[in-house]
């Protein structure tokens, strides 16, 4: 199992289901974290390591604010945003200002994060995921990607990710799989529509800084 300290100085971690009020996760979402880990060795195919296990431990309550912020949503089909346009339609639009409004949205400050993975149970081929983490860590010249490295959305960029090889003296919220938990958060997105996104059922529950039991770390899968 690997451990990895990360720092980002503004994140939001959204919610699947926010619509104009984007609420943001206490902490990054196995499908996040997921997503981070694939940025970070250069991975573009996000199947080649499923079946790894991730989840996060949060070392400080980060603060949380209220931005207000411009989103682009599909209010009206005419503006189609450089869209094909419908049969019919003109192909250029002038204005497209009614697909574009301001919602509110959190956002956290300060997150400081370990992240445990394990690649035991990946499905792909070698190297797994642990493996690339780390020498993607030691010899980071060598790795092909493009774009900044992110934490959930692209402008939230990552301020320092290293290796951690644990602390028994200290204590965080960790997110781990309980049956009848109170958190649900998703290990698969469908970044077309919500059904093939998969979902974890957890906790957060506080524990020290070590390895923690690999069962109850969630597992990124894809729907069946």
């Amino acid at each position: 199992m690997l451990g990895l300290y990360v720092s980002v100085p503004i994140a939001c971690f959204r919610k699947g289901l926010a619509r104009e009020y984007l609420e943001t996760e206490p902490l990054p979402p196995p499908s996040t974290c997921y997503g981070f880990l694939l940025s970070l060795v250069g991975e573009r195919d996000r199947t080649r390591h499923v079946g790894c296990r991730v989840t996060s431990v949060l070392l400080e309550q980060p603060e949380k604010s209220i931005v207000l912020r411009t989103v682009w949503k599909i209010k009206n089909r005419n503006l189609y945003m450089g869209q094909t346009p419908p049969p019919g339609a003109p192909k250029k639009v002038k204005n497209a200002g009614g697909n574009r409004m301001l919602d509110r949205q959190e956002i956290l400050t300060g997150v400081r994060l370990i992240l445990w993975l394990d690649s035991s149970e990946e499905n792909g081929k070698n190297p797994s995921l642990e493996q690339r983490t780390k020498e993607a860590l030691m010899h980071p010249e060598g790795i092909d990607r493009f774009g900044g490295l992110s934490l959930g959305e692209s402008t939230h960029l990552i301020d320092e990710v290293k290796c951690f090889d644990g602390d028994s003296g200290r204590q965080g919220m960790i997110f781990l799989v309980a049956e009848h938990g109170r958190l649900t958060l998703p290990v698969w997105v469908d970044h077309v529509g919500s059904k093939g996104t998969s979902y974890v059922t957890g906790e957060m529950a506080s524990s020290y800084l070590v390895a923690p039991d690999v069962k109850r770390i969630p597992k990124i899968a894809k729907p069946e």
